[in-house]
């Protein structure tokens, strides 16, 4: 009598998650060079070696400015007792400055046009598509390495090939960080804001499926939609894999209103996260279009604090909704053209401006370093 409400218990239970870990280390090894572990048997190792060498010198410089320079600058901005949980929208592959920025982060939330891609390729990959793939990878990523900020040619080209460029961006930012990776899986939200693993009966299904195009000038991927979505655990070396661990969980999303305005699941999801804190820079000012309205508002309604550049919320709606900004650097006008009411907002918001000494997303249209902290209010 209690083997049928066992088997439906059963079939009603999800399906176990694939877990790509140890493709990740290895993504993390060759590509990141985030160790010196044993290369996968037949990899050329010169190959390796010779990218590696790059890499670690473009990390060094890295950690030398923005990780010496810029990470404790910002922390010396913040009020006691911010939460440790991020979201950052418009955050293509840049988990390297979210580190840098919030390095107490427990648990961060990118979103961009850019899908997370698929692991696997790494496996069986030739001496010819190896080298030519870290090539792209260094190519790709210098702009986050040496200019704190990445162009969206470079994302678009790391949607395509044998390497996932945004998961070879985010594994970077662990190694030049000190972390390293202890679990890799895929991920898609429930109506409810839950999160789902992917298996591989979903797998199976969406094998033949290419990601979607999320906005008609943008590259296609060349991958499955299975790989959307991803979450990566890192853990400090050396660290305690509970406690000194961070959660991020990269989603592919057009955040307009015609896209993330209509997805329950994602709104679902991001209000779960409440209370945040918040980032973006290099945004193509979207958070001071009407179509961006959704993010705009969930930033206001759940966050403490928030970085960024001129990108970020302009003084309209973040005083409406208790907050104050703080102005660093120079600002003029906008490096892309935009409204021209929140320009002159923006430049009564930097006219008694602080120093600032690096670059922190966009130049404004003078190339002026500049950067905006944006917080609740006081209460009266």
């Amino acid at each position: 009598m209690l083997a049928l409400p066992l088997l439906a218990i059963l079939a009603q239970a999800p399906a176990p998650a694939l877990d790509f870990t140890e493709e990740a280390k290895i993504l993390y090894r060759v590509v990141a060079c985030g160790n010196d572990a044993a290369l996968p048997e037949g990899m050329d190792a010169k190959i390796v070696e010779d990218h590696c060498k790059e890499l670690h010198r473009r990390a060094d410089l890295y950690r030398a400015t923005w990780i010496k320079e810029a990470s404790p600058f910002i922390q010396s901005l913040k009020p006691a007792g911010l939460p440790t949980t991020v979201v950052y929208p418009f955050g293509g592959g840049d988990l390297i400055s979210a580190l840098t920025t919030y390095p107490e982060a427990k648990e961060i939330t990118t979103m961009s046009l850019e899908h997370a891609g698929d692991p696997r390729r790494i496996k069986g990959i030739t001496a010819k598509q190896l080298k030519a793939s870290l090539a792209l990878i260094r190519s790709t990523s210098s702009g986050l390495l040496t200019a704190n900020d990445s162009k969206t040619a470079n994302l678009m080209k790391g949607q395509r090939g044998e390497v996932p460029g945004q998961l070879a961006f985010f594994l970077i930012a662990l190694a030049v960080h000190g972390y390293e990776p202890i679990s890799l899986k895929y991920l898609k939200t429930n109506a409810d804001g839950s999160i789902r693993y992917l298996a591989q009966t979903e797998l199976d299904e969406l094998q033949k499926k290419e990601a979607k195009l999320l906005n008609r000038v943008w590259v296609a991927p060349d991958f499955s939609e299975a790989f959307d979505n991803l979450e990566l655990i890192a853990v400090k070396k050396g660290g305690d894999p509970v406690k000194d661990r961070i959660v991020h969980r990269h989603f592919a999303q057009n955040l307009d209103d015609d896209h993330f305005g209509k997805d329950e699941g994602m709104k679902n999801y991001l209000k779960a996260r409440s209370p945040i804190v918040a980032m973006t820079k290099a945004a193509s000012y979207l958070l001071w279009r009407d179509a961006f309205s959704t993010i705009r508002n969930y930033l206001l309604e759940n966050m403490q604090f928030m970085v960024s550049d001129s990108t970020g919320i302009p003084p309209k709606f973040a005083t409406k909704a208790g907050f104050s900004q703080e102005t660093y650097g120079k600002f003029a006008e906008s490096f892309l053209g935009a409204s021209p009411d929140y320009n002159a907002d923006f430049v009564k918001l930097w006219k008694d401006a602080k120093p600032l000494a690096f670059r922190y997303g966009y130049l404004d249209k003078n190339l002026s370093k500049h950067m905006l902290i944006t917080k609740k209010a006081a209460a009266k």
